[in-house]
């Protein structure tokens, strides 16, 4: 009985091989039988595109495969999977497209999210999968955006005409515009720059439920509240500037909820952190470099990029360093500490300040180039690098409030900057980690680079050393064996000179000789 079972499979599996095997070619097609879109590699504007559609074809012939073999439970379930895993990448990739140079001509028609890579890179490739995820995504939910990637190494030229100086480069281009992506390589925050810089530049508020609706879906949005007006206008300029990183809204006066309060119109507002503010040209200048200011919660989980974005804002940065698998007290009240002066005290400090905490101290000594102790509070300015230290034991809110007050009346000592001696102390900083992290992560590495080099460098150096010294030698020595052959050659013809007289007096003239021969018998 199992061995019938066995010839049954075994027919059946050759069956399907038969199958393949057997079918006829396809006659063959002219361009004009498909869609152009099917005939490009996977593209899928007009359905899936011929090599996506071969994948799926073989990968389910895969699975028949395996089903129909003699391969145990086990087996058939890690097939399974491998199946199931090559579908989905299979899938993904189909919904992003490769672009090659025929895209600058046609891009205009579409609005484009396109990822600028190159082969080699590691960012490019880790950015991969999450770039597939995303154009599935896409497309799934019916977005206008086409996903794309191109080879910024094969087609330079139009990687320079959109301004692409790094591997990758993510860019949302509509119509003449080209956006640049800055936030986190995540699938939903590319989706959601997407979304916002694809749409309308500043989208109306028709109703009090679509602001409700608004506020709850949006951590930080604008609004601006009146009729035609340069504020306006400076509004528009501003949004076209900054809808990389937000969003703007317009509405008009009865749409506002009742408890905001505007002394006059038009006006500008930002609602974030369960509040609002309004923007006053008088007190906070630029209507723009507000908007950069304010597009930040007041209180935040601090990074290093974070850190970077917020030098735009010309804010000091309070920050709680702590451990964050640490539970002790002292850790966790330094921590609920900074919440509550931000909370508390954001009408004091939100022009002035940003706050947050950051787990760990490794990036912030990095930045210091100084070694901090956790828990600690330090205040960065990240517009000059300079930055402001603890000179106190904080206990409760009241402490840090001081020692905010104290920092911006010029009481506590700033340290660091940005000068010429700083600078230096920077380079020799980023050489002595460099080397450093070298010999940790790979030590044989370290001897193999730095030790090459200096041992050729001793080498030529003692050579350098060894000529001079010689030659020195040599010469030396050759002037005194010409100084005493010298002398004996002097005293030999004195001695000539002294014996000739007393030879009987001789009648014969001495002829003396040419100057030119005597300098040549004495050399």
């Amino acid at each position: 009985m199992l061995r019938s079972q066995r010839m049954l499979r075994a027919r059946e599996a050759g069956s399907i091989l038969g199958g393949v095997r057997s079918r006829p070619a396809p006659p063959p097609a002219s361009a004009a039988s498909f869609p152009s879109a099917q005939l490009e590699p996977a593209s899928l504007s007009g359905g899936l595109g011929v090599p996506l559609f071969l994948s799926l074809q073989w990968t389910v012939l895969l699975m028949q495969l395996f089903m129909a073999s003699e391969a145990g439970p086990w087996s058939r379930a890690v097939a399974l999977c491998v199946t199931v895993l090559l579908l989905d990448v299979a899938l993904c990739k189909g919904f992003v497209e490769d672009l090659d140079e025929s895209f600058k001509d046609n891009r205009k028609d579409d609005i484009w999210l396109v990822d600028f890579y190159a082969p080699w890179c590691g960012h490019c490739k880790k950015l991969e999968p999450v770039w597939n995820e995303v154009g599935l995504e896409m497309k799934s939910i019916g977005s206008p955006v086409k996903v794309g990637k191109m080879d910024a190494t094969s087609y330079s030229s139009i990687a320079s005409e959109f301004g692409v100086r790094g591997y990758p480069t993510i860019k949302l281009l509509k119509g003449d515009l080209a956006y640049n992506y800055r936030g986190p390589r995540t699938k939903d925050d590319i989706i959601e720059f997407a979304h916002r810089v694809s749409g309308a530049l500043i989208r109306p508020l028709p109703s009090q439920q679509m602001f409700e609706h608004v506020r709850k879906r949006h951590r930080v949005f604008f609004v601006y509240v009146g009729g035609e007006s340069p504020l306006k206008e400076k509004y528009i300029d501003a949004a076209s500037e900054l809808i990389v990183y937000t969003y703007f809204f317009s509405a008009l006066e009865e749409v506002i909820p009742e408890y905001v309060t505007l002394k006059e119109m038009p006006a500008v507002l930002v609602f974030k952190d369960e509040t609002y503010f309004v923007y006053d040209e008088y007190e906070d200048g630029d209507l723009s470099a507000w908007i950069s200011r304010e597009r930040f919660q007041n209180y935040l989980t601090m990074d290093g990029f974070l850190l970077y974005e917020l030098g735009d804002t010309g804010k000091l940065v309070a920050i709680a360093v702590i451990d964050e698998k640490n539970t002790s007290i002292e850790h966790t009240r330094l921590k609920s500490i900074i919440q509550e002066v931000a909370k508390d005290y954001r009408d004091h400090f939100h022009r002035d300040f940003q706050f947050g905490h950051m787990d760990g101290n490794d990036y912030i000594n990095t930045l210091l180039m100084d070694e901090l102790t956790v828990p600690t509070v330090v205040v960065l300015n990240t517009s000059n690098q300079q930055y402001y230290l603890l000179d106190r034991q904080i206990n409760n809110a009241k402490d840090m409030v001081q020692f905010i007050n104290n920092i911006l009346d010029g009481t506590v000592e700033a340290q660091g900057g940005d000068s010429i001696l700083q600078r230096l102390k920077r380079i020799i900083f980023d050489a002595k980690s460099t080397v450093v992290s070298i010999f940790k992560s790979s030590p044989l590495m370290g001897c193999f680079l730095f030790g090459l080099p200096l041992g050729v460098i001793s080498i030529m150096c003692y050579g350098i050393y060894t000529a001079d010294t010689d030659g020195g030698y040599i010469e030396e020595r050759y002037e005194i064996v010409s100084k005493s052959e010298m002398e004996g050659q002097e005293q030999i013809e004195e001695s000539k000179e002294q014996q000739e007289p007393s030879r009987g007096g001789s009648l014969v003239p001495t002829v003396q000789e040419p100057k030119d021969v005597l300098e040549k018998k004495t050399n």
